[in-house]
């Protein structure tokens, strides 16, 4: 009778929260270079980190510039990663899910002959991803195998429970059919798949339960075209009805290859997918399993060569199924409960080769056929794309896992059915490096997908270790049967000799005659004691026995109290270990943030520090200026100081200049109407005929027989208009004013000790309205050569005023000259002893330096002396 052990019905998923999901693991491994003189285009930059070179020829970007991206992943593996290494971070853990009752998927993705066929395969001595798996699979439940055909497939996803006769009927069968292929037992091994893993790399899952019955069974299947086949499938060889080729003619001898037919995808009662009628072959071994891959590889390249198709056009997925269920109460037989059956898979996927149709150099058919295969690659990404989204941004948009066979199989893992590992193989030449940008990008937005987290299976009711017992009570069940040579009363010859010493000796045995009487009745008594006395023993026996059972039972009932205890303490245990990992995810989430909080922090500190070095540099500025305009503050008040000294210098001087010129003028007057006074006094003694004698007149003192000549008036300055007078005028005691300092380009630099120094002024070359609206004063430096070939420099000042029409207006007031000589030049000193005809002396008399230099000159507008001239009047008073 056959009990059909299903895996229980489950509702459809509900979704996770946050803290139940995890990231899609995504793996980057890099293959070597074919040759040494190749471009590379990739480095890796650290173990989480690879960096994309754009080749010499590429086009550069807008600025002209190869921009050089970067990617992170979960790990990088370089070019001396070994398989080892790449077997324990990335299969090794879906292995042991798997046999805690947990799904796993795993595919390589990459462009054609970047290795994924390698890391998926491996050669021999260098076993890949796939044979590791099967060999840490078999070393881990090896010893808790079942029988085979205890587990059989139902063809519907699920598996049936078989009792141990339905089982050994069905061995028995399949021993009976020679055209079943099976696996001998003495077996030639083929070279190519020889010697993959060597015995010290073999590796082995801890925390098997011992207490449950295991069975491994394998599928091959090939996805083409968006078409499905089974690669094990076994077509059965019909004598009369002939094969026909795609031709439509038959085949020569039935020998030819027969293409297999294609599967469809199915829903199972748990919302699952599965290939309906896909082979699935129960395997022992490594070596057997793997000798099933390598028998649909072989039907593969086949396919490929008959078919004229390329192999990294199609996807193929290797499927191991686990099935386990607890063994029963006595630990002997597996337990025929179909909800204790849990059937866990792991998928091994091959993707085909990611690269553009135009690389392909396919036409016809081979091309449409390679534009499907990128299309199914396409609705990965799209599904990867929408999922994404969808968790980002909180959308609930349909995934397209319809759209390709392949999304379409694996939909129930990226809905919380199992982990998903990706390991994305790359090629560092220059010629795949635009594909190669494309995987970039298609797995780094794939590591952003979280898939729900699976669920723990449940643990049956049984007492832990019956297994060890009931092998036990076998082992000493065969050491009793081996001491006493076979089953006498289930007792062991030891046992045997002590009852037998217990028992009264028997009495003589020999009858001495027929009339013998006593012999017979003594042995009879004899063996009826012995028989009395073994039958107390018997009964002391099943006592003990019952005693013992009881006790037994009752530390069995202790025993499952305890398991109990112990369960549930380890359903505590998970709460907490779902606690700590949900704190975990929390710390990792706050790390993560108090980084991006510390970088932002690094950030602001920078700019806080660039803007302290600009407020430390516009403050020295704003000292050196503050500095400056001190300097320039206590320069002005020296200066003005200094200029209402020289206004008061200048004050006191022309004060007493005043004054000496009105004395001079009240003595010229005086003198006048002294000699007026004398010529009436001759004329009236003319007239009167004055007999007297001639006196001569008193003759004033020199300074008062000197009379002033008259000063030529000088050319008035043209005005362009009437001046005006402004109400309020700068005050020229404060030395405020402003001069317009003209001096033309016609100049020569006389390099004179003492130069017209004239502060606060503008100077110009010509004059112009716009100076001479912003000062008080106007200044003119005429050079010219005087009469003794010498240069003279005459500054011509005068006072600036506002015309009534608007403009500006410039009245000269004085004159002064600047004169330089040479000291070892003729004397230039003329004295004159000629006088005038009324005595007074001729103009040599002070034409000389001393008297030049000892009589002030005035120069006033209007007067008639011009530029060029000067007026000698008095000499100058000398102290007494």
């Amino acid at each position: 009778m056959i009990r059909k052990g299903k895996t229980p019905r489950r509702p459809p998923p509900k979704k996770p929260s946050n803290n139940q999901k995890d990231p899609v693991g995504v793996y980057c491994r890099a293959r070597p270079l074919g040759a040494e003189d190749e471009e590379c285009c990739i480095e890796v930059i650290s173990n989480t980190t690879i960096q994309l070179h754009a080749p010499d020829g590429l086009k550069a970007n807008r600025n002209g510039e190869f921009k050089e991206t970067q990617y992170s992943f979960k790990k990088v593996f370089g070019i001396k990663t070994t398989q080892r290494e790449l077997f324990e971070d990335v299969a090794k853990p879906l292995v042991e899910d798997l046999i805690q009752c947990k799904n796993g998927l795993l595919f390589t993705y990459g462009v054609t002959g970047s290795g994924k066929t390698y890391t998926m395969t491996g050669s021999p001595g260098q076993g890949g991803l796939l044979p590791r798996s099967l060999d840490m699979i078999f070393n881990s439940i090896g010893p808790y195998q079942a029988k085979r055909y205890v587990f059989k497939p139902d063809d519907k996803n699920g598996m049936e429970v078989q009792n141990q006769v339905d089982a050994l009927l069905d061995r028995q069968k399949r021993d009976s059919q020679t055209t079943v292929p099976k696996t001998p037992t003495t077996r030639r091994i083929d070279p190519e798949f020889a010697d993959m893993i060597s015995p010290e790399e073999a590796c082995k899952a801890d925390g098997v339960d011992e207490d449950s019955s295991y069975s491994v069974f394998v599928s091959y299947i090939e996805i083409y075209n968006n078409y499905i086949y089974d690669l094990l499938e076994e077509t059965p060889f019909d004598p009369i009805k002939p094969k026909w080729n795609g031709a439509g003619t038959p085949l020569r001898n039935n020998t030819e290859f027969i293409p297999p037919q294609s599967k469809i995808l199915r829903e199972d009662q748990n919302h699952n997918m599965y290939v309906a009628g896909c082979t699935e072959v129960e395997v022992k071994s490594t070596e057997e399993a793997f000798e099933v891959f390598w028998r649909g590889q072989k039907k593969r390249r086949i396919a490929n060569t008959q078919l004229n198709r390329e192999s990294s056009r199609s996807h193929s997925v290797f499927i191991v199924k686990l099935a386990q269920a607890p063994l029963d109460a006595d630990g002997d037989n597996v337990l025929q409960d179909k909800n204790q059956v849990n059937v866990s898979q792991l998928c091994l996927v091959d993707l085909a080769g990611s690269e553009r149709t135009s690389r392909t150099r396919a036409e016809g058919s081979r091309l449409r056929e390679a534009g499907n295969i990128n299309q199914s690659l396409m609705t990965l990404r799209t599904c990867i794309e929408v999922l994404r989204e969808n968790q980002m941004c909180g959308t609930n948009k349909m995934v397209p896992y319809r759209d390709s066979k392949v999304t379409h199989l694996f939909k129930n893992y990226f809905d919380g059915e199992g982990k998903v590992r990706m390991v994305v193989c790359v090629n560092p030449k220059a010629d795949d490096y635009e594909e190669t940008l494309l995987v970039m990008r298609f797995a780094e937005m794939t590591q952003e997908v979280e898939v729900a987290r699976p669920v723990d299976r449940p643990i049956c009711g049984f007492a832990a270790g019956r297994r060890q017992r009931n092998q036990a009570f076998k082992d000493e069940l065969t050491r009793r049967l081996e001491e006493r040579g076979g089953p006498v009363d289930g007792e062991s010859p030891t046992v045997l000799n002590q009852l037998l010493q217990s028992f009264p000796p028997l009495p003589p045995c020999e009858i001495s005659g027929p009339n013998d009487d006593v012999t017979l009745p003594r042995l009879i008594e004899a063996l009826e004691k012995r028989h009395k006395i073994r039958q107390m023993m018997i009964e002391e026996y099943n006592k003990t026995a019952n005693m013992l059972k009881s006790v037994l039972q009752e530390q069995d009932s202790n025993l499952l109290s305890k398991d109990n205890f112990i369960q549930e303490q380890r359903g505590k245990l998970g709460e907490k270990d779902r606690m700590v990992q949900n704190q975990k995810n929390e710390i990792d989430r706050l790390e993560k943030k108090s980084k991006m909080l510390e970088y932002k922090i690094d950030i602001l500190q920078k700019t806080t520090n660039i803007y302290e070095e600009d407020k430390r540099s516009l403050q020295q500025e704003l000292e050196s200026r503050e500095q400056r305009l001190q300097r320039e503050m206590s320069e002005k008040r020296r200066m003005e100081a200094r200029m209402q000294g020289f206004v008061t210098d200048a004050k006191l001087k022309w004060e007493k200049e005043c004054e000496r010129r009105v004395n001079a003028k009240q003595l010229e007057m005086q003198n006048k109407l002294w000699v007026k006074d004398e010529k009436l006094k001759q004329l009236k003694a003319i007239v009167t005929e004055g007999k007297t004698e001639n006196r001569q007149p008193q003759r004033p003192s020199r300074e008062k027989d000197k009379v002033p000549a008259k000063r030529s008036a000088s050319p008035s300055p043209v005005p362009t208009g009437p001046p005006v007078r402004p109400l309020h005028r700068r005050s020229h005691s404060a030395g405020g004013e402003r001069w317009v300092d003209h001096k033309p380009t016609t100049n020569v630099d006389l390099d004179t000790v003492l130069q017209p120094n004239i502060p606060n002024a503008i100077k110009v070359n010509a004059p112009n309205e716009k100076a001479l609206s912003k000062c008080d004063k106007y200044v003119l430096t005429h050079q010219e050569v005087a009469s003794d070939g010498e240069i003279q420099t005459k500054l011509i000042k005068g006072e600036v005023f506002k015309t009534r029409g608007g403009g500006q207006s410039v009245q000269f007031t004085d004159i002064e000259t600047l004169k330089q000589e040479n000291p070892v030049a003729a004397s230039r000193k003329r004295r004159s002893s000629e006088t005038g005809p009324d005595g007074e002396p001729m103009e040599g008399d002070w034409t000389d330096v001393e008297t030049r230099c000892s009589v002030a000159v005035e120069m006033r507008a209007g007067s008639n002396l011009g530029p060029g001239y000067q007026h000698h009047g008095y000499p100058k008073r000398r102290k007494p």
